[in-house]
Parts: C-alpha cells; sequence; structure tokens
C-alpha cells in the first residue's frame, strides 16, 4: 500500500504566515544520500528556470529571504522579519545577520538588491521567473540589515513568491567576477548544501554547508544523478546505488516492482502537478475553437486516469488541482462525448483521417503512455494524432517560446506558489513565454486585475473567473492533477514527500 503521510490535508489548509522561527539541525554525521531525478534543469541559475526538479535540488543550494516548510506555511529564512508600509506598497524587509555564501561573500543588503536588480534588469529578460515579480519596482538598501521592496501595486502573493525560484539570493561578488554563464553551471548560494561538482546530464554533487545558518545538515554529501529512464531509475534503487527516487520518473506500473522488493517503500502524497495538452489557437484546425472543443469531448479523462494511473489523480477542469487558490469546485470538466465531437468536427469542416500533432517531453514515460492513450481515443472521432517527443528543455524553452509546436503539446506546471495566477499568467497572457500563440484583451484585463487586488474574496472570484473563461474558449485540454510518488530505500529515515516537491533534506539520514 502507498503511504501517505498524516495529517497533510490539515497541512494543506495551514497555508499563511508563521511567525515560528527556523528549527536548526545539529552538525552533520556520515553519511550520503543518492537521489535519482528525472532530468538535468539544464541551468542552476534561478532566474533561468521554472522547472520542479530543478527546485527539488536547488532549495537545498539556495536560500530565499522567506522559506515555505514542509507544512507549506511561511517561515523567516534570510529575512527575519518583514512588515508591510504606504497601504501595501512598501515592504521592509530585516536581514539574518552573520550568513555567508558558500564563497565566503557575505550576505548582506547589497545581495538582496543585487539579486532583484539582476532578476527584473536585461539578465532576467532571457528567463521565465520575470513575471512573477512584476509588481516589484525596485529594491532600496536602507542599511546593512534592512531593505526596503517599493512595488508598484500590492501583491497578496509576493511573500510566497520570495521562498521559491527567481527570488533566490544570489552572490553579487561571485557572479560580477565569474559571469553569468560560470554561475550557471556552478551556482553558489547560502542554502544548507553546497555544491562540489556538477556534471551536465549525468549527476550534481553537494557537500554539507558546515556554516548554514539553520545549523548544518545531518548529512555529510548530497548526490543528485539525473537518470531519464524509469526502469534504470528503478532498478538502482533496488540495486541500492540509488536512495529515493523522485517524481515525475515513477509510472504507476512500477510501484508494484517496488513494493515487492522488502528494502524499498513507495510513498505518496497529493500535490499541486497539473498535466494538459494545449492548443496551438493561432493557425491549423485547432485554431477554431468547436475543433478545440471537440478534442476535448473525444477523451476519456476517467478511464486514463484509472488504466494507466491506477487512480493516482484526479480529473481537472482548468489547469490548475484541488491545491490551487482560485480553483473552482464547481466546475466540472467537459464529459466523454465522441458523438458530440464528431459532430462539431464536422460543422468545421475537418475531414475523417485529419492528422494533428501531438507534442510531448521524451522523458516523461507516463505520459507517453497517456499520450498513445489519447491518440487511440481521438482516432474513434476521426482524427489521425501522431506523436513527436522533444528532449524536455528543447520543447520548453525552444519549440513552445518559437510557436513551432504541432497543434498540441503536452504542458505539466507545477503551480508552486499554490495560487492560480502563477499558471495563468504565464500560460495566457499576451507575450509570456509559454503562450506563444493566444492573445486575448480581455483576458490580459483580468489577469491583471486581479494580481493587486488584496481583498481575498475578489480576488478569488476573478481567479474563479478566468479558469471558466479559459474553459469556455478551450484554451487547453485539461487532462488531471498527478500524486507525486517517489520510491525510497528503507535505509532513508526522517524523509517525508512533501506537497510542492521542493526537498529541503536537511534532516534526512541513510542508515
Amino acid at each position: 500500500m502507498i503511504r501517505t503521510p498524516r495529517g497533510i490535508h490539515a497541512a494543506l489548509l495551514a497555508l499563511g504566515l508563521a511567525g515560528t522561527a527556523f528549527i536548526t539541525a545539529p552538525a552533520f554525521a556520515a553519511g550520503t544520500l543518492t537521489v535519482s531525478s528525472p532530468q538535468d534543469p539544464g541551468s542552476w541559475d534561478p532566474i533561468d528556470t521554472f522547472l520542479v526538479n530543478w527546485a527539488s535540488v536547488a532549495t537545498n543550494i539556495y536560500d530565499g529571504l522567506t522559506y515555505r516548510g514542509p507544512d507549506l506555511k511561511l517561515v523567516p529564512g534570510l529575512a527575519t522579519a518583514w512588515e508591510e508600509l504606504d497601504a501595501g506598497k512598501r515592504i521592509r524587509f530585516t536581514l539574518r545577520e552573520g550568513v555567508k555564501f558558500h564563497d565566503g561573500e557575505p550576505f548582506n543588503a547589497e545581495a538582496v538588491k543585487f539579486t532583484f536588480d539582476r532578476l527584473l534588469g536585461d539578465e532576467g529578460k532571457k528567463g521565465p521567473q520575470r513575471s512573477n515579480y512584476a509588481a516589484i519596482d525596485k529594491v532600496e538598501i536602507i542599511d546593512a540589515k534592512t531593505v526596503d521592496f517599493f512595488l508598484k501595486a500590492p501583491d497578496p502573493v509576493l511573500l510566497t513568491k520570495l521562498a521559491g525560484y527567481g527570488a533566490m539570493i544570489v552572490p553579487p561578488k561571485y557572479i560580477q567576477e565569474k559571469g553569468d554563464d560560470y554561475f550557471n553551471a556552478h551556482p553558489v548560494g547560502t542554502g544548507p548544501f553546497k555544491v562540489t561538482s556538477y556534471e551536465p546530464k549525468i549527476a550534481i554533487k553537494m557537500e554539507a554547508f558546515a556554516d548554514h545558518w539553520g545549523g548544518a545538515p545531518k548529512l555529510s554529501n548530497l548526490e543528485y544523478r539525473f537518470i531519464a529512464e524509469p526502469a534504470t531509475a528503478v532498478a538502482e534503487l533496488q540495486a541500492g546505488r540509488v536512495d529515493l527516487v523522485i517524481p515525475p520518473t515513477i509510472p504507476v506500473g512500477m510501484i508494484p516492482t517496488i513494493q515487492a522488493d522488502p528494502k524499498l517503500e513507495v510513498m505518496s502524497t497529493a500535490g499541486p502537478t497539473v498535466y494538459a495538452l494545449r492548443f496551438n489557437t493561432k493557425s491549423g484546425p485547432t485554431a477554431d475553437e468547436r475543433v478545440r472543443k471537440a478534442l476535448i469531448l473525444g477523451i476519456d479523462r476517467n478511464a486514463i486516469i484509472q488504466s494507466i494511473l491506477g487512480g493516482q489523480a484526479a480529473p481537472i477542469a482548468s489547469f490548475q488541482g484541488a491545491l490551487s487558490f482560485g480553483n473552482d469546485p464547481d466546475m466540472k470538466p467537459l464529459p466523454y462525448d465522441p458523438e458530440q465531437a464528431k459532430a462539431l468536427l464536422k460543422q468545421a469542416g475537418i475531414a475523417a483521417g485529419t492528422t494533428l500533432q501531438i507534442d510531448v517531453r521524451g522523458n516523461d514515460s507516463t505520459f507517453n503512455e497517456v499520450s498513445q492513450a489519447i491518440a487511440s481515443y481521438l482516432q474513434i472521432i476521426g482524427i489521425n494524432a501522431t506523436i513527436k517527443p522533444y528532449e524536455v528543455n528543447v520543447l520548453l524553452n525552444d519549440i513552445i517560446p518559437a510557436g513551432k509546436t504541432g497543434a498540441m503539446f503536452e504542458q505539466a506546471w507545477g503551480g508552486w506558489t499554490l495560487d492560480y495566477d502563477n499558471t495563468a499568467y504565464s500560460m495566457y497572457h499576451t507575450g509570456e513565454k509559454w503562450n506563444p500563440y493566444d492573445s486575448d484583451p480581455k483576458l490580459d484585463e483580468m489577469l491583471e486585475s486581479q494580481r493587486s487586488l488584496t481583498d481575498r474574496a475578489k480576488r478569488e472570484e476573478i481567479l474563479k473567473s478566468i479558469a471558466r473563461y479559459t474553459a469556455d474558449r478551450a484554451l487547453e485540454i485539461p487532462l488531471y492533477n498527478y500524486n507525486a510518488i517517489f520510491g525510497v530505500s528503507k535505509r532513508v529515515k526522517n524523509f517525508t514527500p512533501v506537497p510542492d516537491s521542493r526537498l529541503r533534506l536537511t534532516d534526512v539520514t541513510v542508515e
């Protein structure tokens, strides 16, 4: 039986600020934890990525001003306190003193200003993170341990955003001396583990940072191996060469293999990751809303969830899961109705046998199986769907942003802020990196209007309206909200899977 951590549902309801101090760990003991991750993010610069697998590694390398713990509560990180001023348009942060980067450079107000000047400047334009922090106008240094964030408008999600991705604090002197490209492959942060080596597409290795402000980790070494093939990752777990396999590596079909090994266990937790097939709404058959709705109606998502995903997922009506603020539980997915799908295709003048391409991530074995099932369903309604796999970084950073996809393309999204804005703005706002096809002024206005609202109820209603509007326009085929599944050696102690997959491994030990 898959073991789910107790109390997770209560923890999910506990989002908000917590005034508790960061718990420190004792000095590290001998021990190396080896983790299998399904992909090398290809960049360790916080402003150059959005991948969950980047975050699961980098949360051990970097710190933010705030930190979201395993219980999803927001606690102090590199900032020990903060206060809102000027009706929420200025936030003053008091910084933690005595903190060092891994190279010995001191953390201070200068590092905070440098990080956000860089994120909001020309360097930040190259990556996908900048729009998450668009509310920030500037950062001003008050003194060595105090900074003010001046906002263009209040941002109700900013404190959460400061706990991840683009807001991770980086070392000014190191980057200025070494350059961005060097930093990208030789990351330095203030986190509990210090990078010792990185071989692209092979592994990244770290050692415990004894001077971490929260106390040294219990492990002495941490290694992430990049193993794309699930069977290989599970074989390495069985052989004891890997201690932990993280999502989305393990297909449901391999769960019994792990459970049958007395040395191993499977752990699962609800998570925010959602999957969809998004459409080219600009050209070709899928520019027609009737065709898009026909394709949605032609797929039996519930059958896919049960037969391929083993029930480890829930159907979604919009591109967000149940943990997302803005999710509307009253929204229902379009039902499986192949006859109505055929009728819509006929109305749109789509001939039987029309070929449509689906672009997928080649390393995602589970979704590749799902996409084959989708192709079979589409065959029933007269669509010949072809599957084109890409290396994940090529698809996400080259093909999609350039608008070179087929009629449909796989999009998986972690929604790490647990707020629909993080997903919706990136996917639907005109000009965003992962929205190469669609431009809708009404939708843009809705997206922009909720970003500065501090009235939680009003903002939630706008987010729900966005979800309903995008569903009415059929901008994607919303598929499912997938659980996070981990394969774990029983040698590993004190490991708890977290909903957002950002695994800070400071308390883990290996026997």
